[in-house]
């Protein structure tokens, strides 16, 4: 999928996501908030002035954000985590997000009640989108406005002997022992460490 699709799955089938700053005392600050407006490289949400959420958004210029589809018993569930640089845009978007979110208009019924509040944009960064409805689970990364892609996790070296240690552990049998080195899957991964702990000769690494 493209980076405009992870986007539009935040927006209209998770929308209510979870927030994490730090605050003065370098201490981590959660809260949810929901996702108002995306476009191809970027997503928009709003807080205001008064709220300590909004001089921590102003103070570091960078968030983190995850969120999740369905609930227990779902049939669907998609997961989506992003941290990047973000920037406050003003009142400029103000409207737009009233007329798309039209609940909002509930909680702050008129222009005055508006003034407070102010539009930010996450405009650089990267993301991980998990579908855990598949088996196995599908694991993609993604980047937004100019940061270029990382993709981080597990991988086997050439110290492997392919004794297959690691996949008799590996909880999505995600790892391809028809070839030496083996090789894990990283669109299946979930990244729980299981293959480095278990192998004997050293020859998994994690990547950042």
């Amino acid at each position: 999928m493209e980076t405009k699709e992870y986007l539009k799955i935040l927006k209209e089938e998770i929308h209510s996501t979870v927030f994490a700053t730090v605050d003065e005392n370098g201490l981590p600050q959660a809260r949810v908030i929901d996702i108002m407006l995306v476009d191809d490289n970027s997503l928009y949400f709003i807080t205001a002035k008064g709220k300590e959420f909004y001089h921590q958004l102003m103070d570091k210029k960078y968030v983190a954000i995850s969120g999740m589809t369905g609930g227990e018993g779902s049939l669907s569930k998609k997961a989506i985590s992003l941290r990047g640089k973000i920037k406050n845009v003003g009142q400029e978007l103000l409207n737009k997000v009233f007329e798309i979110n039209t609940y909002m208009c509930d909680i702050y019924p008129s222009k005055e009640s508006r003034m407070a509040l102010e539009v930010f944009q996450l405009y650089e960064g990267q993301g991980e989108y998990f579908d855990l409805s598949t088996k196995p689970i599908t694991r993609e990364s993604f980047a937004l406005g100019e940061q270029v892609e990382v993709k981080g996790g597990y991988f086997v070296t050439d110290k492997c002997r392919r004794c297959k240690i690691c996949y008799s552990k590996c909880p999505q049998k995600c790892i391809d022992i028809s070839v030496k080195p083996v090789i894990i899957r990283q669109e299946n991964c979930l990244h729980c460490g299981n293959c480095i702990s278990a192998c004997p000769f050293g020859a998994v690494e994690k990547r950042s």
